[in-house]
């Protein structure tokens, strides 16, 4: 390159063309070419200068040692002069310089610079030019961001203190949702419940982008003025908030606080990126101005205004769903309170942690890391957090609940034994059942002769209508109707092997409650009409079929299908169960937190103090369960489980009714007509009551009759529930509906009769089970044709009797009453006519179970 070409790269290139030609020229006469490899110290920092630097090609890098001037650590790009500044004032390096590339570079040594400089002043004069111009302009620069700091200083987040801790799919999300929104400049909308961190969220969002430099504010926006001043400023005026921002962040938190004239030009701004300042009235519109900021929005709620504007949307899940992240959570807040404070660091008990993960924390993670600071804190020196000291961990659900497995750790070695219930059903129940249908059918048929009718309907009947109310649905786990179904389906396996079918749940959801009615009513209809309770061979049929109905459906589908949907026995027994005093259910928050197998529901091999199991036999989730119709007690679930999840509790009798039942129509239609069997029961006392004179000896009488007895009981409910409705409408008219409310669904409140009619059913086989109750042993001689008249026997007194049937009438009306307040939660006054009907229902059954 020749030095007039120099001369010229040097004008158009370099700070040094506001000098004349002639010093340029000068300087171009002593220029050196050097070519420096990559990653090559060209200038050490401290040192003299060796020359004048100009760079031709390539990029070079400097960094410093003083931190109190970033602007010292910068790059270099072609067209860069190195050390005109100290060489003219005979300073030493600044910063110290390296290669990055190849670089091709002009040198001047530095003594014959400064001889140049001496030779021509113009030289020292526009190096004295230049400095103070941009000593202007770092003064101009410094007073804006002196500006722009005290503007923007009372809105500042920090950097962000922690990320996502977790390692569960819901944590891996979020951290990739937040990747993803750091990549480009799309505003973000981060909404959750309170407690998650979500303005944190924000904060990772801005320090992962490339604008991490640049500032980042949050406004809370229930304080924005409705004009929005302070956020585009004024026309003429002030500056607002986005101006100051420049490149920064925006956290817009709680923007379901924003006043409602000011979406409209958020909205713009989100779709646009321009806002308008605000101009006073009868001033002209300003023309709109282009914002460089980034918006996040922080919010509880979604707001469909802005929604439809957002680039990206990021849904916090709650802590609640994220249970298998408590751990990593407690240990991140230990570390970080321990560290502060310099204290020893303290474990965490696998009990406590199982108590944390049972617990929805409504505060999500605010919630627990105080409640963590605050068990530090109260343990003191001690080096576990054990259970007792999060004592404030408690669940709605988990109010007026004890669990009998931890309060009696006999029972829970007990059913966890081999003995419940398998050995009970096949040591025992296998045999003894084929032992009783057979007696049933080559044995005398009538009760007073054979034990086996004896027991299954003075003895059955009154102790499984007794255990209801303690045990729920026991007796399904020691029935033997399954106990053949479960040896068909291992047998037909066996010898048939094939994949069994897998259950038609819809379908059996939507019509097994109504197969098992229609099934019940049969079984109702043929015990009246054909003498059932004292005829032994078609007591005999009636357990054949049930059991037909099990080994049938067993070897057509897998587990327990008929037990679950369509065993009429077992229809009853869960819809009693709903009153039960106890419970099987699982802790929540360790299923989903510890579990990953789901051995108690699907079954699957021996895992730490789990068993290996098959699986729920009725396929129902011990941590899902809302009430007792799907639970038989089998235990299976407790026996499984390698977390000590399940729990066995003691509650207030038929709690789930008011809390968490679902109600269903089948099951109500199955109630009533249990109300209308113990009408059925007593038939010829009904006939008396309503003065008909019909020959029950005839058939077809006898049939029309007991549907009569079947269907008048309902009716009583029904017209209860209509005089509601007409009450309710008429109050509706007088506008007056707070003294009379909207009565609830039908089928809500006709479980409130649910204690009156297992009352009813209890107090007709009383009579049964306390006085040929107590002839079991005569009975049972006398089946096998032995004398055991001298035998000896135990009855109650009629008056015993009545007592106990009056009582268990009067306590089930109460029960009655007080289930229809709890599920109804309303005023007694506008549930008159249900209590009415459940008083007329009780005085119905006194007259003919108790006065008769």
């Amino acid at each position: 390159m020749t030095p007039e070409e120099i001369v010229i790269w040097l004008q158009e290139r370099t700070a040094l063309g506001i000098l004349s030609p002639e010093p340029l020229n000068a300087i171009a006469q002593v220029i050196e070419k050097q070519v420096i490899p990559p990653n090559h110290c060209l200038v050490t920092e401290g040192t003299p200068p060796e020359g004048l630097y100009i760079l031709l090609e390539g990029q070079l890098e400097s960094d410093s040692n003083n931190k109190t001037n970033p602007a010292l650590t910068i790059g270099f790009l072609p067209g860069s002069i190195i050390h005109l500044q100290e060489l003219m004032l005979d300073e030493l390096a600044q910063r110290t310089i390296t290669t990055v590339t190849e670089c091709h570079l002009w040198v001047v040594p530095a003594a014959k610079f400064r001889e140049l400089a001496t030779q021509y002043p113009e030289i020292a004069q526009a190096v004295s030019r230049q400095m103070a111009q941009e000593l202007a302009q770092l003064t101009s620069a410094l007073t804006y961001e002196q500006e722009r700091s005290v503007a923007l200083r009372p809105y500042l987040v920090t950097k962000a203190t922690r990320g996502i801790v977790g390692t569960s799919r819901y944590a891996v999300r979020l951290r990739q949702e937040i990747r993803e929104a750091t990549d480009d400049r799309k505003s973000v909308l981060i909404f959750g419940e309170p407690g998650l961190g979500k303005d944190i969220i924000a904060a990772l969002i801005h320090f992962g982008s490339k604008q991490r430099r640049e500032p980042i504010i949050k406004v809370n926006c229930g304080i924005l003025q409705t004009s929005g001043a302070d956020l585009f400023g004024r026309a003429g005026g002030k500056p607002g908030l986005l101006e100051w921002l420049g490149e920064g962040s925006l956290v817009l938190n709680n923007i379901q606080e924003t006043p409602p004239e000011l979406l409209p030009a958020l909205a713009n701004l989100l779709t646009t990126g321009k806002y308008t300042p605000v101009s006073r009235s009868g001033e002209p519109t300003p023309e709109p101005r282009v914002s460089k900021a980034r918006i996040l929005i922080v919010s509880e709620k979604t707001q469909p205004t802005i929604e439809r504007c957002i680039g990206h949307i990021i849904k916090v899940p709650p802590l609640r769903v994220r249970k298998t992240d408590i751990k990593a959570q407690v240990e991140y807040y230990i570390s970080l309170y321990t560290r502060a404070r310099g204290i020893a660091r303290p474990k965490v008990s696998s009990e406590a942690l199982r108590r944390l993960q049972s617990y929805d924390f409504p505060g999500n993670l605010k919630e627990l890391q105080d409640l963590v600071e605050r068990a530090i804190v109260q343990a003191g020196e001690a080096k576990e957090l054990t259970e007792e000291i999060f004592w404030s961990v408690d669940t709605k659900k988990k109010q007026f609940r004890v669990n009998l497995l931890n309060a009696y750790p006999g029972l829970r070695k007990f059913l966890r034994s081999s003995w419940w219930p398998d050995r009970i059903n096949y040591g025992f129940t296998l045999t003894a059942f084929a032992f009783i249908v057979g007696v049933l059918f080559v044995g005398p048929q009538t009760r007073d002769r054979n034990f086996a009718l004896n027991l299954f309907w003075a003895w059955w009947w009154p102790f499984s209508l007794l255990a209801f109310p303690f045990l729920g649905r026991v007796w399904c786990s020691v029935c033997p109707f399954m106990i053949y179904g479960e040896v068909t389906q291992k047998l037909s396996q066996k010898f048939f092997p094939r994949k069994l079918k897998r259950w038609p749940r819809h379908q059996a959801e939507k019509w097994g409650g109504w197969f098992l009615f229609g099934l019940f009513t049969l079984i109702f209809l043929w015990e009246e009409l054909w003498n059932l309770e004292n005829t032994a061979y078609l007591s005999g049929c009636l357990l054949l079929l049930i059991t037909a109905g099990a080994m049938i459906f067993s070897a057509i589908f897998e587990r327990r299908f008929w037990c679950r949907y369509l065993c009429p026995i077992g229809g009853m027994n869960g819809l009693f169960a709903k009153l039960s005093m106890t419970e099987l259910r699982a802790q929540q928050g360790i299923c989903s937190a510890s579990c990953t197998t789901y051995q108690c529901y699907k079954g699957g091999p021996q895992k730490g103090e789990g068993m290996e199991t098959n699986g729920c036999p009725l396929y129902s989730h011990p941590a899902q369960l809302e009430d007792n119709r799907d639970c038989v007690l089998c235990m299976t679930c407790l026996k499984a489980c390698p977390h000590r999840s399940v729990e066995f509790n003691l509650r207030p009798p038929g709690m789930e009714l008011w809390t968490t039942h679902i109600p269903r129509s089948y099951e109500v239609a199955l109630l009533f007509l249990l109300l209308g069997g113990v009408f059925l029961h007593h038939l010829p006392e009904m006939q008396s009551r309503l003065g008909l004179h019909l020959d029950l000896t005839q058939f077809l009488p006898h049939l029309g009759l007991s549907l009569l007895a079947l269907i008048l009981p309902v009716a009583i409910p029904f017209l209860a529930y209509g005089i509601m409705q007409l009450l309710y409408v008429s109050y509706k008219q007088l506008k007056s509906t707070q003294q009379n409310p909207k009565p609830r669904s039908f089928v809500e409140l006709a479980y409130g009769y649910l204690p009156l009619v297992l009352g009813g059913n209890l107090a007709h086989y009383l009579h049964l089970g306390l006085t040929e109750g107590g002839r079991i042993l005569p009975v049972s001689f006398a089946t096998f044709g032995m004398n055991g008249e001298q035998l000896p026997i135990l009855l109650a007194h009629p008056a015993v009797i009545t007592f106990l049937q009056g009582t268990t009438l009067i306590i089930s009306l109460l029960l009655t009453v007080v289930l229809t307040q709890k599920i109804a939660r309303q005023p007694m006054r506008s549930l008159f006519w249900q209590h009415l009907a459940a008083i007329g229902l009780a005085a119905s059954m006194w007259a003919m179970i108790v006065s008769s």
